[in-house]
């Protein structure tokens, strides 16, 4: 017999084409008017996609998966590969750091985060329904539009090259997922929304995030295990969830599988995405970056003793002895270690440190800006878990976990994108909840 299939979702949690398209235009029209294409020369072009670049050009010329720095240094894992693998296709049909290979990839970034917009829109309206149809649709209509229209949203697209707006796309759709899987906001519930070709997509998701941004793979099985758990709130047998989530663990581990061979293969090492945890921790806990490193770890400089070393003696030999130095510096060193986390957990949340460029003003208004976000998201959060919002507790663990990793090694204002619209509806949320009591004269 068929496995019974979920509905298409209806009306209430698709959002206007409109919002799609304004946003994408928007994003567009910035990249061609304000030149964001245009690529900077210094360093060789370093700016351009960083690590991500490098190997990207070593790819599209023929020198393979290698060469993160600068110069020939061999075999590297020191960034997943989907993202230079991209980079290294545009570069293969447009030119090598060509402005118009500039303009392609902000293009590209642009439709994900446009498309963030309407998973954005079902994430509100699925998450609020118990409010409300009218009060569901208006927070999901003033977050969507939102994120197509906000300067902060779209920076990460238009101007850099790295993955941030593909995997925020990415993750916001693992979210739509959960709560598709979990018949959130429907009424009735779907017959039977644990379908397999969603646990499929799931896995297929959260594969591509790996390859993407590993670093926020700790929401995986939390946000696996409360889509399973679902069967037990649908009085449906656990049983066929489970087989269909390991189908799903399947998918993944089989998208992570051609690399993870490609590394043992070259290192002779298990890697199973990315190779340079060592170094960046080494940097997190020296004396000399106080808790925020910056720069490359590995010197833009042929004649410098660190990349000398690490071209010398390989990646991954090199990243090891860094880790073990780390390791040895941290075990002695316990108090500055969680000092510096403390630090990280302040940046993360409230001001990233950044050069007075553009002078003071600017400067507190961008970390006015950037914590008042997280603030009103937080509150906003906190007021969804008081009124036991649907999927609230999911959506706080995402709060929880996918910074961890950075409290620890690093921390730069980018990191937080993945969870950037997933705060955009909090905040809209709290707002809207901000209503006037009514006045007790005015009642009869």
């Amino acid at each position: 017999m068929a496995e019974p299939t979920a509905t298409v979702a209806d009306q209430r949690f698709r959002a206007p084409r409109s919002i799609f398209w304004t946003g994408l235009l928007i994003r567009v029209l910035y990249i061609t008017l304000a030149h964001t294409y245009r690529v900077r020369l210094a360093q060789d072009h370093l700016q351009f996609g960083w690590e991500m670049g490098r190997v990207a050009r070593a790819l599209a010329t023929g020198y393979g998966y290698a060469d993160p720095f600068t110069g020939h240094t061999g075999p590297t894992a020191w960034v997943p590969p989907l993202y230079p693998l991209f980079i290294a296709a545009v570069f293969k049909l447009f030119g090598v750091y060509t402005p118009l290979s500039a303009w392609v990839i902000f293009t590209i970034n642009s439709i994900f985060s446009a498309a963030t917009a309407p998973a954005v829109y079902e994430i509100a309206a699925r998450s609020f329904q118990r409010e409300g149809p009218a009060r569901a649709r208006k927070i999901a209509l003033w977050s969507a539009w939102l994120w197509a229209l906000y300067p902060g949203a779209m920076q990460y697209a238009v101007r850099w090259v790295w993955d941030m707006a593909v995997t925020a796309f990415l993750f916001t759709r693992v979210l739509v997922l959960a709560l598709r899987t979990r018949a959130i906001g429907e009424n009735p519930p779907t017959l039977n929304p644990q379908t397999l070709a969603r646990w499929a997509e799931f896995g297929l998701l959260w594969g591509c995030i790996a390859l993407l941004n590993s670093t926020i793979l700790l929401f995986l099985p939390v946000c696996g295990l409360w889509m399973a758990l679902g069967a037990i709130k649908q009085r449906l047998p656990l049983a066929p969830v489970l087989v269909k989530a390991t189908i799903a663990g399947t998918i993944f581990l089989a998208c992570l599988a051609p690399w993870t061979i490609r590394n043992y293969r070259v290192f002779h090492a298990f890697v199973p995405i990315r190779g340079n945890l060592g170094a960046e921790l080494h940097d997190s806990i020296l004396e000399s970056y106080n808790g925020f490193t910056v720069g490359t770890r590995v010197p833009i400089c042929e004649v410098c003793p660190d990349y000398i070393e690490y071209k010398q003696m390989g990646e991954y030999a090199w990243v090891q002895r860094e880790g073990r130095i780390a390791r040895e510096i941290i075990l002695t060193h316990k108090q500055r270690f969680f000092q510096y986390a403390l630090k990280r957990f302040y940046f993360y949340w409230i001001s990233v440190p950044k050069p007075y460029d553009h002078g003071f003003l600017d400067e507190f208004l961008r970390v006015l800006n950037y914590s008042f976000a997280s603030i009103a998201a937080l509150l906003g959060l906190a007021l969804a878990l008081h009124r036991r919002v649907p999927a609230s507790i999911l959506f706080a663990w995402a709060f929880a976990l996918l910074p961890l990793m950075y409290y620890f090694v690093t921390v730069q204002a980018r990191f937080r994108h993945p969870l950037e619209p997933l705060m955009t509806i909090l905040i809209v949320y709290l707002f809207q909840s901000a209503e006037r009591k009514p006045n007790p004269r005015t009642i009869s």
